[in-house]
This record gives structure tokens, C-alpha cells and sequence, in this order.
């Protein structure tokens, strides 16, 4: 195996040991201890062009949701062979060996696009977010979501987000949400949100069945949960995802509305987009920032690695009038836990 190849694939297993999945740990182990058979997948992953880590391209996670995309479409030996079977490493690799050789074609197909999904836990950031803003600025919300995938978090307001002695969110709330929190807990407001789109390059529809498999086979096979709370927001889905690029897309939304609050957000994105998008999408937010007034306040929320030894991202807030910097939380990239620190 490829020494590029190799190493990604032992990163990949510590996050996933990390994140809580020992299975995908071993699968992402056993990518690197095996002998792949001879074939199309091996050849094109061994010479794959590129970083193949966690920050390019996720070569061993493409890889991986196309496995599990074979097990939830019903093969047979990855359904005897993944969770909750268990199985030795031996009848593991056996099945995914065969895979590797009698759907190559799918997985050939299935691996051209990088890996992505919505994770719907961190939309508990984004619901503490609003009622913290929405305590501040008690005005109708327009939500913009940059990378925005199938939309799922944008329908944050049809979730409810249970904290310890509080509750957040509608009585028939499609799916709820509860991290382990520690801090304070946001003011309990009622924010409406009357408008929401997403951009993104590569919108996911959940209505299209090709789309809802690519949404649910990157969740991992042993945390049944994940794939419980996306199924639930699939059903629910409705918000608007365009394709484009994402500061395209959101430029001409910057415009005030006079009586709203608009809340532009990403969660674990911002780092993907290439330096210049960055620049550019920071100078067109800050200009409208500027003019941002009480009755027109535009918000910015950011949940992203910020390069700290401290644990999860940072969950920070810009918002004008004012151009202040709030940090809000440290939140786990899969939204486990919050460590809320927001000022009252």
C-alpha cells in the first residue's frame, strides 16, 4: 500500500476511535493490514493524485461510505458483516474484499465525489445561537447556510434541543437534540425563522434516493443514532439548497430587510474554501455589516476548528450594528457536547 494511502487511512482510524465508532477504527486499521485484491478500486486508490488525508480529498472515508452504502443497500456479506454483527477481522475483510471486486463499478462511481452528509447534532450550536441572538435582536429570522449539503440544518426550528431543566423548540419537533452541556443555558426566546436557503457546490436532494443513500452511508455503521436523527430530518426536509459557490450564492442575500435578523452560518466548512473565496466573503460580509442597523442586524455564526489545543471547534459569533466578536461555546465536531460561555 501506498505510504500516503497507509497514514491517511491511521488518521482516519483515530478520529473515528475518537468520534466514538471502534468500528470504523478497525475497518480504517484493516485498510492498512490487509492485501487488497487485484482490481479496478485497488488501482485507482493506490495511484490516487492528491492529498488523500482528513484535509484533501478523505480517500479512506470515500471509500468507507461507499462500503457502507453497499451494506445499506442490502449486500449481503457487508449486512452479515458489519454492526451490529460482530464479526472477526478476517470475515470483516473477507466481505469487504469481495465487495472491493463485485462492485467495483459502483464503488468507482460512488468514490468521484468527496465525502459528504449533514450532521444534525450540530444544529444544537445553531439552535442556542438563535435564541441567544434572538434575545438581543427579538426580530423574524432569514437563515443563509454556506456548504449547505441537503439542507437538514436548516430546518433547525423544527428541532428541539433539550438541556437540563430546559427545552427548547416545538411540542412536534421532528427529531430532539441532546448534548451534554455544561455552562449557563441560553435565554429562552421564541425565534421565527420566515426565510432560509443554502448554497452549496454539490446539493444533496433527500427526495432523490441516489442522494438520501450518499446522505446516510457516511454516517457510521455503529452509531445507529446518527442515522435515526438524519432519517427523521430527511422526512422533514424543505429548505431550499442552491448550487453555486457559496460567497456567489450568498451575495445577493446580503442586502438588508428591514424588520429581520439575518443569520448567515457554517458549520465545519469555512475551512474548505480556497483562500481567495475566504477573503472575498469576509470583505462582502463586513460590508454589510456596515450598514447593518438595529432593525436590519446581520449576524455571522462560524462552528470551525480554530488551530487551538482546546477541544472541539469554536462556536463564534460577528454581529453588527457594532462589529463585536462573541465566543459563544466549544462544541464537539459531531455536536456530543457544548461548553456554552456566551456573556448574559
Amino acid at each position: 500500500m501506498p505510504e500516503a494511502i497507509a497514514a491517511s487511512s491511521i488518521d482516519q482510524a483515530v478520529h473515528c476511535a475518537n468520534m466514538e465508532s471502534p468500528f470504523m477504527a478497525r475497518l480504517c486499521t484493516l485498510l492498512t493490514q490487509r492485501d487488497w485484491p487485484e482490481g479496478q478500486i485497488r488501482t485507482r486508490i493506490f495511484h490516487w493524485l492528491g492529498d488523500t488525508g482528513a484535509k484533501g480529498q478523505s480517500v479512506p472515508l470515500r471509500l468507507c461510505g461507499a462500503l457502507h452504502a453497499l451494506r445499506l443497500n442490502g449486500d449481503d456479506a457487508l449486512m452479515l458483516a458489519y454492526p451490529p454483527h460482530d464479526v472477526s477481522d478476517d470475515a470483516l475483510w473477507q466481505a469487504v474484499s469481495a465487495a472491493l471486486v463485485e462492485h467495483a463499478a459502483f464503488i468507482d462511481r460512488f468514490i468521484d465525489n468527496a465525502p459528504q452528509t449533514n450532521e444534525v447534532r450540530r444544529a444544537a450550536g445553531i439552535i442556542a445561537a438563535l435564541h441567544w441572538l434572538h434575545a438581543r435582536h427579538p426580530l423574524p429570522v432569514r437563515l443563509t447556510e454556506l456548504g449547505a449539503s441537503a439542507g437538514l440544518n436548516l430546518m433547525c426550528d423544527r428541532f428541539a434541543l433539550s438541556l437540563p431543566d430546559m427545552r427548547y423548540g416545538p411540542d412536534d419537533a421532528a427529531l430532539t437534540l441532546s448534548p451534554t452541556w455544561t455552562g449557563p443555558v441560553p435565554p429562552r426566546t421564541a425565534p421565527v425563522v420566515v426565510d432560509r436557503l443554502g448554497v452549496d457546490l454539490n446539493p444533496l436532494h433527500p427526495q432523490n434516493p441516489d442522494d438520501a443513500l450518499r446522505l446516510q452511508a457516511y454516517l457510521w455503521a455503529d452509531q445507529p443514532h446518527r442515522l435515526d436523527m438524519t432519517r427523521a430530518a430527511m422526512a422533514i426536509a424543505g429548505a431550499p439548497v442552491m448550487k453555486g459557490d457559496a460567497i456567489d450564492g450568498l451575495t445577493p442575500r446580503l442586502p438588508h430587510v428591514r424588520g429581520q435578523l439575518h443569520l448567515i452560518y457554517h458549520t465545519i466548512t469555512w475551512q474548505y474554501f480556497p483562500a481567495d473565496r475566504q477573503a472575498l466573503g469576509r470583505a462582502r460580509i463586513e460590508a454589510a455589516g456596515a450598514s447593518a442597523t438595529d432593525d436590519t442586524p446581520l449576524a455571522w455564526l462560524g462552528m470551525e476548528a480554530d488551530g487551538t489545543d482546546a477541544p472541539g471547534a469554536a462556536l463564534t459569533l460577528r454581529l453588527w450594528p457594532g462589529n463585536v466578536t462573541v465566543q459563544l461555546a466549544r462544541v464537539d465536531f459531531h455536536g456530543r457536547w457544548i461548553d456554552w460561555i456566551a456573556p448574559d
